[in-house]
């Protein structure tokens, strides 16, 4: 197998190249899917969170090259293919779920029918409830339970921004939305309902401090709120209601929300 650092080289001159031989560019592309299937690339680099934005480009240029054909369920698509082979993972995927090639799925995950787009990664012990929906290269950590109806948005462009994170331990609440990068910190609850972007307020409701945007606090408990602005109209924002101690680990996500 090629060098991963001589591979994402090829990439970048892919990418820049108007005049590329389609068959190698596919092959290493392949290549690339292949990696993002076991798991041993990542579109993040988990340590300082920076992006590698090579293994986009590899997922834009599969798009720019292939052709469109009749694939899995009647679908006439870029990749015919959905992800069948679990090699040797041990994973539960119910009949109505739809994987994406390109698409790491760790031990022990449940994956109840939903979607998940093309470079997400989802590691072990995590369920992803009915009818959620993982778009591309969003990360979602360990023992992270992705309710029903919920959204977590993806991102291919542009190049350098950065995905939807959910950290270890992370409960997000049915019909949620995270979107547009916004990073959920370890051990954070977010209710039922709850939509939080990049320009989304978060506000502390025992402090009034309006908390960095795009991020929900290591174990914090955010709720859907409003904000009064001018005019007399509130706007929508979230509200960091609690935050949970190692006492919490062992109670119920429903009695969590109760005690507010």
């Amino acid at each position: 197998m090629m060098n991963i650092a001589d591979l994402a080289s090829k990439i970048e001159m892919y990418f820049e190249s108007e005049q590329n031989d389609i068959e190698k560019v596919l092959r290493d592309v392949y290549c690339i899917i292949d990696l993002l299937n076991k798991g041993k690339i990542r579109v993040l680099n988990v340590r300082d969170y920076s992006i590698n934005s090579w293994i986009r480009k590899a997922i834009l240029l599969l798009f720019r090259y292939s052709e469109s054909s009749p694939g899995d369920f009647d679908s006439y698509d870029k990749i015919g293919l959905l992800k069948y082979d679990t090699g040797n993972k041990k994973y539960r995927k119910v009949p109505g779920a739809f994987i994406r090639d390109g698409v790491y799925i760790g031990n022990g995950c449940v994956i109840m029918p939903s979607y998940i787009n093309i470079g997400a990664y989802i590691d072990d012990n995590t369920m992803i409830d009915i009818n959620a929906s993982i778009g591309s290269c969003a990360q979602i950590g360990k023992n992270c339970h992705i309710s029903a109806g919920c959204c977590i948005g993806g991102v291919l462009e542009p190049i350098v921004a950065s995905p939807v994170i959910i950290e270890d331990d992370c409960f997000i609440g049915g019909n949620s939305a995270i979107l547009e990068g916004v990073v959920v910190r370890k051990g954070a609850v977010v209710a039922s309902g709850t939509t939080v972007s990049a320009s989304t307020k978060i506000i502390d409701r025992n402090t009034g401090e309006i908390l960095p945007f795009g991020v929900i606090p290591e174990m914090a408990v955010a709720v859907q709120g409003s904000y009064p602005s001018s005019g007399g109209v509130n706007i929508n924002c979230v509200v960091i209601v609690k935050y949970l101690g190692e006492a919490n680990k062992k109670v119920s996500i429903n009695n969590i929300l109760r005690e507010m």
